[in-house]
């Protein structure tokens, strides 16, 4: 990847490597930039700008992004699209994330372009819950590194165990002189707790 300052009139396609304001319009860092990108540019008077150009041996950052992340998760594991070098994973139901430490750390460790962070190993998670995300720090990652993460990447380093639903029932004792709000609040806090679990409180008695 190479970074430069040059002419307005020869960006086109180039990466923005620095936010631009353009008269009341805004161009972000990352922005591969478009012919009308750069006419908004010039008619803001602006001459040249900072940008960078990948190689032959550069992986643009959404796509380095998309290749890892889609060898992370596992079965009932999700992964969203990448955005400025980002992809995301999430849970696909409540249940507890199985964290590879050891893989997660090799991976860290492969090439600083690329970062893994996740839940902590263990975690309880619910439906819907990022489970890790994948980072490429600047706009490109060495083809070469994206491709000894694939290798690396032969078993997948975060999986979800889904709790098995259950349907539950609640038996309240209480004394004459029990206010029935107290028993209503412990209802209500047991249903968020199993709720968090996949399951549901269906049947009350209260003696």
């Amino acid at each position: 990847m190479e970074f430069d300052t040059v002419a307005v009139t020869t960006a086109l396609g180039a990466i923005l490597a620095h936010g631009v304001r353009a008269g009341d319009k805004r161009f972000r860092k990352g922005r591969v930039l478009s012919q009308a990108d750069l006419s908004d540019i010039a008619q803001a008077g602006i001459g040249s700008v900072a940008v960078a150009r990948l190689q032959s041996a550069d992986v643009g950052e959404d796509e380095a992004a998309t290749r890892i992340a889609a060898l992370c998760g596992g079965a009932h594991v999700r992964t969203g699209a990448a955005f400025t070098g980002r992809a995301n994973l999430y849970a696909q139901s409540h249940g507890l994330a199985e964290i590879d430490a050891s893989a997660v750390a090799a991976l860290n460790a492969l090439d600083e372009a690329i970062t893994i962070a996740t839940v902590a190993p263990f975690a309880r998670v619910g439906k819907g819950q990022m489970l890790a995300t994948v980072k490429i720090i600047p706009f490109a990652a060495p083809r070469a590194a994206v491709e000894a993460a694939e290798r690396l990447l032969a078993a997948p380093l975060v999986r979800l165990h889904p709790f098995a639903p259950h349907r539950v029932a609640l038996i309240s004792t209480f004394l004459p002189d029990t206010k029935p709000s107290l028993l209503d609040k412990n209802r209500s806090a047991l249903e968020d707790r199993l709720s968090g679990l996949g399951s549901a409180l269906i049947f009350e008695r209260r003696v």
